[in-house]
């Protein structure tokens, strides 16, 4: 069964990764659920973190006990309201603004965390970019070597700097994608990125599981983010996440939770597997 189809007012932003404050109607973030400490003395570096599914998570690990970095690229306004949202829970947000595409601002947001909070405990790996083409003969290099950088090339970079301050009980959570599994026409190079993050979530896991940091990811289908809008035209937009069996977009906090549950010890006997809040869609594993 599906619930009614859900139409979005027609929208349209011209810069990526777009602004929450711009969204009409605006995302659905805050936790549906009460805390119970299950990060309790954490801290949580997440990039992405501004908008989207990575402010819902930063808010739901906030009320989860976690104090949180917020590494995002230059939408400030939205960054500052996260970390006022993160403070409401009780918590502490540092902001941390940078292009995560290159490895020097990868480790100096790393750095920025340690000496923020002393320690890394959960590294939510979210950020990232698409742009839609009609083919693959207009995809460009720039584009396609930009879309590597922010979506898989951030990921090792960030990793391989966190690593040195995660123990053993840390937890490394990846944004993959529905795309990953069965493509996306119009998003050619961002579909290869997430299939990269998949395969890059079971090969650390393997990697670090004698160190006892576990390595899970998430992939989402259509979830109502500033990314929509700033990537699709505005008919386009009005039927996100339509075409779903359960017939309309996921909202970021119907996401966040299975970052929140792959991050604590609730997930401590799950290494290298993937949690699909995608509406219904059918995909492999």
């Amino acid at each position: 069964m599906s619930e009614t189809k859900h139409t979005l007012p027609p929208q349209h932003q011209e810069k990526q990764p777009g602004i929450e404050a711009e969204m009409t109607p605006a995302p659905d973030f805050m936790p549906r659920f009460r805390g119970a400490d299950r990060l309790k003395g954490k801290a949580a570096v997440i990039s992405g973190g501004d908008s989207g599914i990575g402010r819902a998570t930063a808010v739901a690990m906030a009320r989860e006990g976690a104090k949180i970095v917020i590494l995002y690229l230059d939408e400030h306004e939205d960054a500052r309201k996260t970390a006022e949202l993160v403070a409401q829970e009780g918590s502490e947000a540092e902001l941390f603004a940078g292009d995560l595409g290159t490895e020097p601002v990868c480790r100096e947001a790393i750095a920025r965390a340690v000496e923020k909070f002393g320690r890394i405990d959960v590294l939510v790996n979210n950020a990232a970019e698409q742009h839609t083409v009609n083919g693959l003969e207009e995809l460009e290099e720039e584009q396609l070597l930009r879309t590597f950088h922010t979506n898989i090339f951030s990921m090792f970079f960030l990793t391989k700097a966190a690593l040195p301050h995660m123990g053993k009980g840390g937890a490394i959570v990846n944004c993959a994608s529905v795309t990953a599994y069965r493509g996306q026409s119009q998003l050619i190079d961002y579909s290869a990125t997430k299939g990269a993050i998949v395969s890059f979530t079971r090969t650390m896991s393997q990697v670090l599981a004698p160190r006892g940091i576990r390595v899970n990811a998430v992939a989402p289908g259509p979830i109502w983010t500033p990314l929509i809008p700033a990537s699709f035209d505005e008919e386009r937009v009005s039927t996100h996440g339509g075409s779903t069996p359960l017939g309309r977009p996921g909202q970021p906090n119907e996401v966040a939770s299975c970052f929140v549950f792959l991050s604590c010890e609730d997930a401590s006997y799950m290494t290298g597997q993937v949690l699909h809040p995608n509406g219904g869609e059918m995909v492999g594993s």
